[in-house]
């Protein structure tokens, strides 16, 4: 009897337990514990928020912000006249080697100068250690005085004259091995000499000849008119190529003469050219045109070599 009252009891309790509980349960649900919203504090560093969140503050303040920062402008990309003061005035500042840092976000110190290109250097072009030969000069004089040259003709040796033919006498010494051209009007032309003192040696010796013939003759205005002058190359070169190349200053015409006519400006030397290598330049006044005349042609010849 005692245990049969004593499990109601539990069970009535146990039910009376559980209805009070889902009664409490809906009349007063739960609601989750929040803690009243903090005002963020005034010296709080906002600077690693992004754009978006920095645009919704007020404009005094962002701009203050990032005027304070110099960091700012160089990760946006911006570079301002006052951050480059800032900036200036950041690298200006006096510091010792104790205090001086590295720094990494920062901007570099010191000057950064560019590297421009070199303008390449002109290669020296290779002389061509060919040293033109001097095969005639030619060279005239004033004996100042007319002549009677009917007279020299007779009376001196080695001399010859045939007015139907040519209105000079002709006359040709041996050492050095040279021809003259006298005229009756005192001109006098001498041809064959191998080098300028040779030439005036020998117009010094025609001149010579004449005096000892009566006639007042003197030596007067001596001056080279041209020098002629030839080497080899000695390799065969393609004038063909060479003329398409340069046809404004060359002309070949095999027909007629075998060899190609070059006339060069500067200096002004007319130079033949021809298969086998062979070069003939004419044209000169003074010895060393010869030598720069040749000098300017070499790499030309070079690049019209025949394989």
């Amino acid at each position: 009897m005692d245990e049969l009252a004593l499990e109601r009891y539990f069970d009535d309790s146990i039910a009376n337990d559980s209805g009070f509980m889902l009664e409490e349960s809906l009349q007063s649900p739960s609601q989750p514990h929040l803690d009243p919203p903090q005002k963020p504090a005034d010296d709080l560093d906002l600077s690693f928020l992004p754009d978006e969140l920095g645009a919704q503050e007020d404009a005094g303040g962002t701009s203050q912000d990032r005027s304070l920062d110099p960091h700012l402008h160089q990760d946006s990309g911006v570079f301002t006249q006052s951050s480059a003061d800032q900036t200036e005035s950041w690298q200006g500042a006096p510091d010792s080697a104790a205090t001086r840092t590295p720094t990494t976000s920062g901007p570099v110190s010191g000057t950064f100068c560019p590297m421009t290109p070199m303008t390449p250097m002109t290669p020296v072009t290779e002389r061509s250690g060919i040293i033109p030969q001097l095969q005639n000069i030619v060279s005239t004089v004033n004996l100042g005085c007319p002549l009677n040259l009917k007279f020299i003709a007779l009376q001196a040796r080695n001399a010859e004259y045939n007015p139907k033919r040519f209105a000079a006498v002709i006359m040709r010494i041996r050492e050095p091995r040279t021809t003259a051209l006298i005229f009756s009007s005192g001109k006098m032309v001498c041809t064959g000499a191998k080098s300028e003192e040779q030439s005036r040696l020998a117009s010094r010796k025609y001149a010579r000849v004449v005096q000892k013939l009566g006639f007042p003759a003197r030596f007067m205005d001596f001056k080279i008119q041209n020098m002629v002058a030839s080497c080899d190359v000695f390799f065969p070169i393609r004038l063909e190529g060479l003329v398409l190349t340069h046809q404004q200053f060359s002309s070949y015409e095999p027909e007629l003469f075998p060899g190609l006519i070059y006339r060069m400006v500067k200096p002004r030397i007319v130079l033949l050219i021809f298969v086998s290598g062979k070069v003939v330049l004419t044209g000169a006044k003074e010895r060393g045109e010869i030598y720069e005349a040749f000098e300017n042609i070499y790499p030309i010849l070079r690049g019209f070599r025949k394989q």
